[in-house]
C-alpha cells in the first residue's frame, strides 16, 4: 500500500533538494534565503500566515515541481510569484499565497514609493526587477497599494530584500513544520 506523501513532506523534500541551489549570485543558497526572511518575520512578530508567506515565497524558483529559474537567468520572467501561489494554492489559503503572488510587485512597486528603495537592491535583484517590469508607474502604483494583501505583500518583499547574510544563524525547515501544518486547508 503506497502512501501519499504530506504537502509538508513535498516542501521539506523541495528545501532539502533543489533548495540547496545557489541565489542568483547571493552567498546564501535559496533555502537559506527563504529560511532568512523566514527568520526575519518571525523576530518581527508577524502573524504566522507573513511568517509562512516568507517561508515560501521563492517557491517558485524550484525546477521540479513548479517551474524554474533558468528563464529568469536567460533574462525572461519566470512569473515564480505567480507559479508559486498558483501551485501553493492547492494547500494553503490565500492569506498565505496572496503575499506570495504579490512580493514581486512589491519590489515593483517600493521602487516607485520610495525614494531610494532602488539603492539597496543588490545586483542580482537589480537584473531581475528588469526581467520582471521595472519600477512600477504611478498609476500601477496606485493599484498595487487597493489590492487586499498589498500591505503583506510589502512586508514579505522586506524581509525578502534584507535575507541575504551567509553568516545568520537561521533555523531548519523543520523548525517551520508545525506553523505549517496549522495553516493547511486542504491536504
Amino acid at each position: 500500500m503506497t502512501r501519499d506523501i504530506s504537502p509538508i513532506d513535498t516542501l521539506a523534500a523541495l528545501f532539502e533538494g533543489e533548495g540547496s541551489a545557489e541565489y542568483f549570485g547571493e552567498a546564501v543558497t535559496q533555502a537559506q534565503h527563504m529560511l532568512q526572511a523566514t527568520a526575519l518575520a518571525e523576530a518581527a512578530g508577524a502573524p504566522a500566515h507573513l511568517v509562512a508567506a516568507s517561508l515560501l515565497h521563492d517557491i517558485g524558483h524550484f525546477h521540479g515541481a513548479v517551474t524554474g529559474r533558468d528563464l529568469m537567468e536567460d533574462g525572461l520572467d519566470n512569473r515564480h510569484s505567480h507559479t508559486g501561489a498558483d501551485w501553493l494554492a492547492r494547500w494553503f489559503g490565500p492569506e498565505v499565497t496572496e503575499p506570495v503572488r504579490l512580493h514581486v510587485a512589491a519590489k515593483r512597486y517600493l521602487c516607485t514609493a520610495e525614494p531610494g528603495y532602488f539603492d539597496l537592491l543588490s545586483e542580482a535583484f537589480v537584473h531581475t526587477l528588469r526581467v520582471q517590469g521595472g519600477p512600477m508607474t504611478e498609476a500601477q502604483a496606485r493599484a498595487f497599494e487597493a489590492l487586499p494583501g498589498a500591505a503583506d505583500a510589502v512586508a514579505v518583499r522586506r524581509w525578502d530584500e534584507q535575507a541575504k547574510d551567509p553568516e545568520a544563524a537561521i533555523p531548519d525547515f523543520e523548525y517551520f513544520r508545525p506553523l505549517l501544518e496549522r495553516l493547511l486547508v486542504r491536504a
